[in-house]
């Protein structure tokens, strides 16, 4: 007997970055911060003690709230906090979205976006991005026309890495009928001076996520948070958020990484140095390679190269190396590189030569 919904048997599910087991791997596939967590944060998960795991949790991670309004100059209510920033784009589902509505999404992006839709029982419209991997001009009204009161846009963009400046994001909450969700899970990475926080005060309609995952080398810990208005804010963190969604130790080493500040920025700045280094190598060789504020770079490959993208990247692969590869329209050419360390970056750069030779 096939018990579940007939739109779940036909849908397809989120395919993730592969996740190998320790080993001689350099592990470029899943845009993880090459850096480890701050000493602080790992300080406070030592601490933990069992009394603490015995009890639930604060129903609202206090204590993380209370640093990120701290660091955002925000106040409480204008925050959530989520079990990973994952959780905050299905509670906005399933919050501003009635079921069959149409959602409303950039193409290419993030490929969890559609399955979330499906399991909501929502059409995806999608609206593709130029040549430039920026919205079209008429993205809003496109948006508007379709019926969509949720639009998802991942930026810095996913998989280009390409920055929608602040001013473009104001006027695109703006120009929208419906909710624009930013997701902001790689901006930590991003040149310093781009802030979309502040418009949140401006647009009651702009719902900002935030992750632990990239910026403050977390992924592990599953700890992301939502920014916007309080009237927006409020029927997700009363309403349709689960209860204790985030446990305590995420609670407390969250709050820990939020603090020390001055370990994130680092890891950031040792980022763009490495990424803006990978990215001039890899021009050098051929590869078409837009600007990247990401901690991630897309890599097409040269023209009449020998290789395909796949199998470009099977043979990484098979050398110890990991990338991803996306075979879908526009990308199917194309390597998306996650930005490692300075000896596996050179690893990486080594052994693609190796392979283009």
């Amino acid at each position: 007997m096939v018990y579940e919904r007939d739109s779940i048997r036909r849908m397809a599910g989120y395919t993730p970055g592969e996740q190998p087991p320790a080993g001689d791997v350099i592990k470029l596939n899943t845009n993880e911060n090459p850096w480890p967590p701050s000493a602080s944060a790992m300080a406070v998960l030592a601490r933990i003690q069992p009394e603490t795991l015995r009890r639930y949790p604060s129903p609202t991670a206090a204590a993380f709230l209370t640093a990120a309004a701290h660091l955002h100059a925000v106040e409480h209510d204008q925050l959530v906090a989520t079990n990973g920033g994952d959780e905050l784009l299905r509670l906005a589902i399933t919050t501003f979205v009635e079921p069959g509505q149409p959602i409303g999404v950039a193409s290419p992006s993030y490929s969890l976006y559609p399955v979330l839709a499906d399991i909501h029982g929502s059409p995806v419209h999608a609206v593709a991005l130029d040549d430039e991997w920026m919205p079209p001009a008429d993205f809003a009204a496109q948006m508007n026309a379709a019926g969509v009161n949720l639009t998802l846009l991942v930026n810095p963009h996913a998989p280009s890495g390409q920055l929608l400046s602040a001013s473009a994001i104001g006027a695109l909450a703006d120009a929208l009928d419906g909710v624009l969700l930013v997701d902001e899970a790689y901006v930590d990475f991003a040149t310093p001076g781009h802030d979309v926080v502040r418009l949140i005060n401006r647009h009651d309609n702009l719902l900002i996520l935030r992750t632990l995952s990239k910026g403050y080398s977390l992924a592990g810990l599953r700890l992301g948070y939502g920014i916007g208005a309080a009237g927006l804010i409020e029927p997700i963190a009363a309403k349709t958020r689960d209860s204790y969604s985030v446990d305590a130790v995420a609670d407390a080493v969250g709050a820990a990484a939020l603090r020390d500040q001055a370990h994130a920025r680092r890891t950031w700045q040792d980022v763009r140095a490495e990424r803006e280094r990978l990215t001039a190598v890899l021009r050098e060789r051929g590869f078409n390679v837009p600007d990247s504020q990401a901690n991630f770079c897309l890599a097409r490959l040269p023209a009449g190269a020998a290789a395909s993208a796949r199998q470009l990247h099977d043979e990484l692969r098979g050398r110890g190396v990991l990338v991803r590869h996306f075979a879908t329209e526009r990308l199917n050419d194309c390597l998306r590189i996650s930005i490692g360390t300075p000896a596996q970056n050179d690893r990486l750069l080594k052994v693609l030569g190796e392979l283009l030779r």
